[in-house]
């Protein structure tokens, strides 16, 4: 007997009927369970709105949802809160008669200290905390696109896939990031900067720039502008009293006449000034030349630099270091009142990090031994490192005194010669001058230099590595000093000495007794105030160097030399 024929004697009709009820009533229930848990999905595809609010006071983003798609509409709002937004805030500096409206920028990092920026950023916290002079900070309201003291507000709603209104708050939140680039920093306690993409034209009969490209027409709203002087020392009123202002102008096609280009130009262009304190060799590098360098390298010199009070002996001074910049002439700019000078992009105004300084952590992120690199190649100087000298050498380092005809100036120097070559030097007295490619070759050639606090200093940037600066510090002198030349000397690869002299070592000894407070305490004396410094301590007095003093000072730079192969 098969077992099919054993299990069904094994039940009676009434025990079959009753299970196959049984079987029925169980396949409903099965239905029902199926159909409540899907019956959600069976139903309209969910919808959903996104919409950006701009208010005076906040923006926000306002999402709008059914009871259907709260999930789609949780994750949703979890993805744009990816998007951090950031107030790019923007000083009103009286000094400048700048105005400039608050920007919105969405996907950016904090503001932070010494961080990197793009270009057309406006910082918001600088590396130097000094404000400068007449100069107004007011308060602006920060913008949160995400800020949870903000509910989420209900508004009709769009269908998710409309091909029409489709991530709409995406959209818009991209225009106004696009739309809403800063074209000036005027923050940096020490430089303003205007960084303009785009079609830019250069109108020098009203000293104007127009960023005239169509991006550019969501900035203007007809009294939107930027009055910049490009000099990097900008808080330095008599430095700036001879730098020409020149307006920024973001202009709108059908509000403002955009005077029509004369000269095309392929190559971005780098508007900046050569006025200011040029002439002094220091400033001629601190507030021109090094800023110069970090605004121009990363061109890789295809730029066209456009020199506003331009000086012809500037740039034939500097005519070298311009030409490894760029590959073009530089324009005197003043000079082009009938013409229209048009470049896809234009900075006006010159980066600049400290006084004689580079920051690395700040763009370009390059240093003051990469700085030194180029002004050797620049002036095709031989040396990248001074003598090495062993226990037995008989070889003589070179020892260069810089001189200085009017004040400030050694009365002894053909003494502190003598006597540097009897410690072991090769001494040479010599003074720069305007001829800075024979000058830059002659401090190329030295291993160590001395010289008085003064502009001929600067020329340090020639050295080679390793080679040795004695700063003598005149009374009153130690800060600027220190600030000038010390500080910086060490980012150059470069082994710092300094010697202060003594009271009797300044000529002020013949003028005042030796007890007085202007000899003790100059500080004192001059009591802060900057002519009565200057009139005393740095046009009044020169040096008369104690040698048997001053004589350890140039052991222990031989001894550095020495140290060098340790």
């Amino acid at each position: 007997m098969t077992y099919e024929a054993i299990l069904t004697r094994s039940f009676s009709r009434y025990e079959q009927k009753k299970l196959g009820y049984g079987a029925l009533v169980g396949c409903l229930l099965i239905f029902l369970s199926f159909f409540t848990v899907f019956k959600p999905y069976l139903g309209p595809l969910p919808i959903l709105n996104m919409r950006l609010s701009m208010g005076i006071a906040h923006r926000m983003f306002a999402t709008k949802e059914t009871e259907s798609s709260q999930k789609q509409e949780m994750i949703t709002v979890a993805q744009k809160k990816t998007a951090k937004p950031e107030l790019l805030l923007v000083s009103t500096s009286q000094q400048e008669n700048v105005t400039s409206t608050p920007e919105l920028r969405l996907n950016s990092t904090d503001p932070i200290e010494n961080a990197t920026r793009t270009k057309t950023e406006i910082p918001v916290s600088s590396t130097d905390h000094h404000v400068a002079k007449n100069a107004s900070m007011e308060p602006v309201s920060e913008v949160l696109l995400n800020n949870t003291e903000h509910p989420v507000e209900i508004e009709e709603s769009i269908p998710l896939n409309s091909t029409d209104h489709q991530d709409t708050s995406l959209s818009i939140a991209e225009n106004v990031t696009q739309r809403r680039e800063p074209l000036c920093n005027i923050l940096n306690p020490r430089t303003e900067v205007c960084d303009i993409p785009g079609e830019v034209r250069v109108h020098a009969k009203s000293y104007t720039v127009y960023a005239s490209s169509p991006e550019m027409a969501s900035l203007d709203d007809g009294r939107t502008s930027w009055k910049i002087r490009p000099y990097a020392r900008k808080t330095d009123r008599m430095a700036m009293s001879s730098v020409t202002e020149w307006s920024v102008v973001p202009a709108s096609v059908g509000q403002r006449e955009i005077p029509k280009c004369t000269q095309n130009h392929a190559a971005p262009a780098i508007l900046f000034s050569a006025g200011g304190f040029s002439g002094n060799h220091f400033h001629d590098f601190s507030d021109i030349i090094v800023p110069l360098y970090l605004t121009a390298r990363p061109f890789d010199g295809e730029v066209q630099f456009l020199v506003t009070n331009y000086r012809s002996w500037w740039v034939s001074k500097f005519r070298a270091i311009l030409q490894n910049l760029s590959k073009y002439p530089a324009i005197d700019i003043d000079q082009e009142k009938e013409e229209v000078h048009c470049f896809p992009s234009v900075i006006a105004g010159l980066n600049r990090h400290d006084d004689f300084k580079i920051n690395p952590s700040m763009p370009p992120h390059t240093t003051m031994s990469d700085f030194r690199d180029f002004l050797r190649t620049s002036y095709s100087l031989k040396r990248s490192k001074a003598i090495e000298l062993r226990a037995s050498d008989a070889r003589k380092p070179r020892l260069l005194i810089i001189s200085r005809k009017r004040t400030r100036s050694f009365t002894n120097a053909a003494r502190i010669a003598k006597m540097a070559k009897a410690v072991g030097f090769e001494a040479v007295v010599a003074e720069a001058d305007m001829n800075v490619a024979r000058f830059a070759e002659l401090m190329n050639s030295c291993d160590a230099v001395m010289g008085v606090h003064g502009a001929g200093l600067t020329n340090i940037v020639f050295l080679p590595d390793n080679a040795v600066l004695i700063q003598i510090v005149p009374l009153g002198g130690d800060w600027l000093s220190r600030t000038y030349f010390g500080d910086p000397s060490r980012d150059m690869n470069l082994k710092y000495l300094e010697y202060k002299i003594g009271a009797r070592e300044s000529t002020l000894s013949d003028q005042y007794p030796i007890d007085h407070v202007a000899l003790k305490d100059p500080r004192a004396f001059h009591g802060g105030k900057w002519d009565d410094f200057k009139k005393t301590y740095l046009d009044g007095q020169n040096v008369k160097l104690d040698v048997r003093r001053f004589r350890p000072t140039l052991q222990k730079a031989l001894q550095l030399l020495h140290e060098q192969r340790r």
